[in-house]
């Protein structure tokens, strides 16, 4: 179950110089250019004449329209969007193949044409200033990083919360927000704070921009919760509930969990540790991690941490964890492999896993371990816990 549930981030040099986009490895290729008189960028995987794959999206919008189709010759025919309705006609794109260079027309199967002109993709210098995740998109995703050109956050309202002063800060296009800690702290742990919170903003809105992927995308809230700021941790809960197409909303609950000293982000073993020898530290959005780190990991949490879960939960909140349950379940370790967690003034909040369809069954108010307890059982990280 775990590897399933696993999600799968070097920083990008701050200098790089103009760089022609060509991921030959994978036959991705990025173009920029015009459909009509209107600027878009384009991506391609042209590796399989009979399967070739993409997207763009027009620079004003930043909205994707996803492509499929085969390389006949030297030319590419491509759909545009996704096949809901198999009579209802798409548009089509054809595309002569020239060095660094394609060019051909779009057509919507009415009696509309328009030419399209793409050029192999030049990214410019990133600016000394640039964010370590933006800088990694420029290297590794530059078509999300051309995406992004333009965009200007908001500055908006500032809150106290905790004796901290917070800047509040959103992106206007996706409605997406964040803030800034600009008191409570030294000027450098202040610094290495705000750059992991500006970074969480900024996958946000790639985050946003995905969901729109799908074409039939209706709607989405966030909602951001400061929850805990000592001079040791912080914590801020992330919740999403979009429509990207489905038959229901999708509801994701993704807490930001930071060492305050030094601004790194921590994972529940850098707080909590129920194994023997050395506390693990993985990260289970980090793709950099080794094949067997992860085996270690998906069999500490299977075997070890689930069930102590359960059991110190049963301990704590008998009325709540039964030995089995015929609707949520709670006294199942699976549901407390990947579970999502806090800091609050009490302890550490742990809320369970469940599918997509039994997502109510997650929101529970009464999965707190105390800070007692955890104490005895100390992660990789020194903490000074309430």
């Amino acid at each position: 179950m775990l590897k399933g549930l696993l999600r799968l981030a070097p920083v990008a040099s701050l200098l790089v110089m103009l760089c022609s986009i060509a991921h030959a490895e994978s036959g991705r290729r990025l173009f920029t250019g015009t459909l009509g008189k209107m600027p878009i960028i384009m991506e391609l995987e042209t590796s399989n004449a009979d399967n070739i794959s993409g997207r763009y999206f027009y620079q004003k919008y930043r909205q994707d329209l996803v492509l499929s189709g085969i390389k006949d010759k030297e030319t590419l025919v491509l759909d545009e969007g996704e096949l809901y309705d198999e009579t209802a006609p798409r548009p089509k794109i054809h595309l002569t193949i020239e060095p660094h260079h394609l060019s051909g027309d779009w057509s919507n199967g009415q009696g509309k044409t328009l030419k399209i002109e793409l050029v192999e993709a030049k990214l410019p210098a990133i600016p000394v200033d640039t964010l370590p995740y933006l800088a990694k998109l420029h290297d590794t995703e530059p078509y999300e990083y051309l995406r992004l050109q333009g965009l200007k956050l908001k500055q908006g309202k500032t809150q106290t919360f905790n004796g901290y002063s917070l800047q509040w800060w959103s992106e206007p296009q996706t409605k997406t927000a964040l803030f800034e800690i600009v008191s409570g702290y030294t000027t450098e742990a202040r610094d290495r704070i705000n750059q992991q919170l500006m970074e969480r903003l900024w996958k946000e809105v790639v985050g946003y921009y995905g969901c729109l992927a799908g074409g039939r995308f209706t709607s989405s809230i966030q909602t951001i919760t400061p929850l805990l700021i000592t001079p040791n941790v912080i914590s801020v809960n992330v919740e999403t509930e979009a429509n990207c197409g489905g038959q229901h909303p999708d509801y994701s609950e993704a807490p930001i969990n930071l060492d305050a000293k030094t601004g790194k982000s921590l994972t529940l073993e850098d707080v909590l540790w129920v194994g023997q020898g050395k506390p693990l530290h993985y990260e289970e959005l980090n793709d950099e991690q080794t094949p067997d780190a992860r085996e270690v990991y998906s069999e500490y949490r299977t075997q070890k941490l689930a069930p102590w879960l359960v059991e110190q939960l049963h301990k704590l909140h008998p009325d709540q964890i039964p030995g089995s349950d015929e609707h949520c379940a709670y006294g199942e370790a699976d549901r407390w492999i990947l579970p999502t967690w806090y800091f609050t003034e009490k302890g550490i909040k742990l809320e369970p896993y469940f599918s997509h369809a039994q997502a109510p069954c997650g929101h529970v108010e009464w999965s707190v371990l105390p800070y007692s307890l955890i104490k005895q059982h100390p992660g990789g990280v020194a903490l000074q816990l309430p």
